[in-house]
């Protein structure tokens, strides 16, 4: 019952829901167009990122790292260097959910910066997730519809990254820096045994994400550890996120069956520029998850996808889901009127889009 308020209440979903029905009137769906593997890799994603919540891991390396800064760039920093590392392996999203909230308790305690740092957490979520093929949902997508391998992924994900932290280095020099008191940690116990199970089993769903093994596989162990762990666990899995996904391939599979909407497409993905403008440039409109599955369709130009569904994470609030979930955390436990925060988390964010969109066009067609 639970899950199913959860789904009813989510917002993504209702929308994605309601094109949905409207597409069915306009066509039928190919079963063909629906990734089952993404569909199936998505729900694994979800179901390890639940564990490693329950396990508290991302916590207890906030507490432990933040009790060392001396200044506030240098709290912030740490949170930058987490929320990278961790939006890896964890998802932007999830990332966000857990240390925009610590930051805000630490900045409202001290009379700390807020929209600033909180705003440089949101992108270096966004960033950390596109270093790698789990990251995020977009890049899980692009895996299984194109076969990309590890070699030639890292191969554009790495310059990003690094692009992306210079990004992050220019940004935080707008920080001002003043001394913080030293913040205590909180204790929280590591269970060593069940994290090394969760580890092995995110190890199975990341063979199945590069296709390896099945994706079902990963998804089946995940729930099974879930489920030894904690039964509760398995109602708090994101399964609106899998939900939407499909949707997004029932929407996308009836609107590439529209002539004139196959016409423009075709015209407008035929060029690796135009696939990474048409990327970054959606993705501030429609956000960058439903801007890749609809652009997937019409192109074979990957690279320049990939630059673009991920740097047009970078930009307005819609840009990616961790954007609206950055905000929606500071009208939570912000300390400063949210107006304020919107205006400053979009400037800056516009300046990102900026730098890296320039440097994310010269690495797509250098």
């Amino acid at each position: 019952m639970i899950v199913i308020q959860r789904l009813i209440k989510d917002r993504v979903l209702q929308i994605t829901a309601l094109l949905v029905v409207i597409s069915l009137f306009i066509g039928r769906p190919k079963a063909s167009d629906i990734s089952f593997a993404t569909l199936w890799s998505i729900l694994a994603m979800m179901t390890v990122i639940q564990i490693f919540e329950h396990l508290h891991i991302l916590d207890y390396w906030a507490y432990r790292l933040t009790s060392r800064a001396k200044n506030t760039r240098q709290l912030t920093w740490w949170f930058l260097f987490l929320a990278i590392f961790a939006s890896m392996f964890l998802s932007n999203d999830v990332t966000v959910l857990t240390l925009v909230p610590l930051y805000l308790r630490v900045a409202k305690k001290y009379q700390l910066p807020e929209i600033l740092p909180v705003t440089l957490i949101g992108m270096a979520a966004n960033f950390g997730s596109a270093f790698t093929p789990f990251g995020n949902t977009h890049n899980i997508f692009l895996m299984h519809q194109f076969q990309v391998d590890l070699r030639q992924f890292f191969g554009w994900s790495i310059p990003l990254l690094a692009v992306s932290f210079l990004v992050l280095v220019l940004l935080s020099l707008f920080l001002r820096n003043v001394p913080v008191p030293n913040v205590p940690a909180e204790h929280i116990h590591i269970q060593m045994r069940p994290t090394m199970f969760a580890i092995a089993v995110a190890c199975v769903v990341f063979a199945g994400v590069i296709g390896l093994v099945p994706a079902w596989l990963g998804a089946v162990l995940a729930i099974a550890l879930s489920l030894a762990l904690d039964p509760k666990d398995m109602r708090d899995v994101d399964y609106a996120v899998v939900l939407t996904f499909a949707g997004f391939f029932i929407i996308v599979s009836v609107v590439g069956q529209i002539p004139w909407v196959i016409y423009f497409l075709a015209g407008l993905e035929n060029s690796e520029e135009s696939v990474y403008l048409s990327g970054v440039f959606t993705s501030q409109v429609i956000s960058n998850v439903p801007s890749t599955v609809l652009l997937a369709r019409f192109t074979g130009y990957v690279e320049a996808l990939f630059y673009g569904s991920n740097i047009g994470g970078v930009g307005t609030l819609v840009g990616s889901m961790a954007n609206l979930l950055v905000f929606k955390q500071y009208m939570i436990y912000g300390n400063r009127p949210y107006t304020r925060f919107f205006v400053g988390f979009t400037i800056f964010n516009l300046i990102g889009l900026i730098l890296l969109g320039c440097a994310g066009y010269w690495l797509t067609v250098r």
